[in-house]
């Protein structure tokens, strides 16, 4: 499986670099969430950009890293640029239970207002 991740301070992108999110790749991908949650990452954006065809394994690890990170922080999906596979989130209506957005950098904002609601939560709990 090829991918790239880049680690920041409140957030984590993984950029998946195959065409194929597919029964061949998606256990692999599922290892990768369980190692990066395990390392107490918070808050995760997986980038779909180059991928063309998702399958139902690809679909179970996308909902596998959504259910990791529900309770570590924020998991954010992006990159969507295959009609093919946007139609398949839709129809699955995976659209109401993930965070979609376009970019990686509007991903990494939500991620960050995420962050801020979190923290004035955290802040009025204790008051």
């Amino acid at each position: 499986m090829k991918y790239s991740v880049d680690k920041q301070e409140k957030y984590t992108v993984l950029q998946l670099e195959e065409e194929n999110l597919n029964s061949l790749v998606a256990p692999k991908l599922k290892s990768e969430f369980v190692i990066l949650s395990n390392e107490g990452v918070k808050n995760l954006i997986l980038d779909l950009t180059d991928v063309r065809f998702v399958d139902s394994s690809g679909l179970s690890a996308i909902l596998t890293a959504n259910r990791l990170w529900k309770s570590l922080g924020s998991f954010v999906l992006t990159g969507l640029a295959s009609s093919n596979v946007q139609k398949l989130i839709e129809i699955s209506k995976l659209d109401t239970v993930l965070t979609v957005v376009p970019t990686v950098s509007e991903a990494v904002d939500y991620v960050f207002m995420e962050e801020l609601e979190r923290e004035i939560n955290k802040k009025t709990e204790n008051d």
